[in-house]
């Protein structure tokens, strides 16, 4: 997010592109066949862009991933990425230029979602720097950032019926809220403080709180204290099934905006969504360097 908190970025690259049509259509089985960088600004002349590539697109080292034309690698304590995508209908264009990522501290936590331990969530740095240079007006511009990794090895939509997720800077550091609905009945609720020099300690979780429904109807709900009323303040990812949102919400008397996810993988697993997918998710197999 951006300092004066109107822009914000998102970067995931994917080995086995969780939310492509190509891939679930592909039953899965090769996850270097479907690589990703999936790369979205918000704000003024935001752009979206997630091209599915296949296996020849994909190299890799100690301290580099690139994925087609995109990448990321480690500059001595600096995450460098860059971007060099086509953003997805309905407004096409060039998306290119870098984003440098300075984690604070890396924290040595890590979080099963799952008993068994199928997906691990894994916040590495939770409080960043980031800089912004996009070649495009008003793309240029400093913020605070976040740096995790997921992995998993069964299908999100095999274990979870929802979840959501939130990042929020507080008290000097950063709060992170993980909520699920297992597909068993079960439900997983975590929360977590971490600080500037990496420290992570477990939090009694405030209450949940209800959050206004996406423009998808998608059901939102966050943490914050008790009779605080969370709202968006700016819509960033709208899908059938997925919403993302900058939202506003108060922990421990503290007024504070961050990130918020949310995901109805009951939606997901429809057989409708993927063709709907397949318009924003393109694929090329052959790209080659």
């Amino acid at each position: 997010m951006s300092a004066d908190g109107t822009r914000a970025v998102s970067v995931i690259a994917f080995i086995g592109s969780v939310f492509s049509p190509w891939y679930r259509w592909s039953g899965r089985r090769d996850p270097e066949n479907h690589v990703c960088m999936n790369v979205a600004t918000y704000g003024p002349g935001g752009r979206f862009t997630m091209t599915d590539r296949g296996r020849s697109a994909l190299r890799q080292s100690k301290d580099s991933l690139q994925i087609g034309p995109s990448s990321m690698r480690w500059d001595g304590n600096t995450l460098v990425i860059q971007i060099n995508e086509l953003s997805a209908p309905p407004l096409i264009s060039r998306l290119r230029g870098e984003i440098r990522l300075s984690p604070r501290a890396v924290t040595d936590r890590e979080l099963a979602l799952t008993p068994d331990g199928a997906h691990i969530w894994r916040p590495f740095s939770p409080v960043s720097d980031i800089s912004v240079v996009l070649e495009a007006k008003g793309w240029q511009w400093d913020g605070h950032g976040y740096f995790d990794a997921n992995f998993g090895t069964r299908a999100l939509e095999e274990d979870f019926a929802v979840w959501t997720w939130g990042r929020y800077p507080s008290h000097g550091g950063s709060t992170c809220f993980y909520d699920a609905q297992r597909l068993d009945g079960s439900e997983l609720a975590a929360g977590f403080h971490f600080t500037a020099e990496g420290r992570a300690d477990a939090i009694a979780l405030p209450p949940k709180r209800p959050l206004s429904r996406s423009l998808w109807a998608v059901k939102r709900e966050t943490r914050g204290d008790p009779l605080s009323q969370p709202r968006q303040v700016m819509n960033m990812l709208d899908a059938p099934f997925y919403s993302r949102s900058m939202v506003r919400t108060v922990l421990d008397g503290q007024p504070c905006v961050g990130v918020h996810e949310a995901l109805d993988l009951k939606r997901f697993r429809s057989p409708l969504i993927k063709p709907m997918l397949a318009i924003r998710v393109p694929r090329r197999a052959g790209w080659v360097f």
